[in-house]
């Protein structure tokens, strides 16, 4: 891929697509300092183009929506859900029908589980 400032169209992001596909492959600790360098850029672009282009359809505004969207990603259930926050399953549920608030332990390992921003725990706790 070129050293294009943006992607403007959706051939470009085929093609910046296709062109960090076998950096993916070449897996991250593999990568010289150039390559890691051209990754980051054309992720950079990516994201940039697909948030305009693709953008997700739902932002999450309090915790029970975040954890039900990750549920739906990962299509969980609150059984599994549970297991995966090694919580009980009550508890869960009384986070999600908001009777139980979330604890630092909690905060600590939706961040770390499941990939939830630490500011938004923070706000929405």
């Amino acid at each position: 891929m070129s050293n294009t400032a943006i992607i403007s169209n959706e051939l470009d992001y085929r093609r910046a697509l296709a062109a960090i596909e076998p950096l993916l492959q070449k897996g991250f600790s593999q990568l010289t300092t150039a390559e890691d360098a051209e990754l980051a850029r054309i992720t950079g672009l990516i994201e940039v183009y697909e948030s305009v282009n693709y953008p997700l359809p739902f932002k999450p505004k309090n915790m029970v929506e975040m954890l039900e969207l990750k549920m739906f990603e990962k299509k969980l259930k609150q059984k599994d859900l549970a297991q995966m926050l090694e919580v009980t399953e009550n508890r869960i549920s009384e986070v999600m029908n908001g009777k139980r608030k979330i604890n630092m332990d909690l905060a600590k390992r939706l961040h770390l589980k499941l990939n939830i921003d630490a500011q938004f725990i923070l706000a929405h706790a």
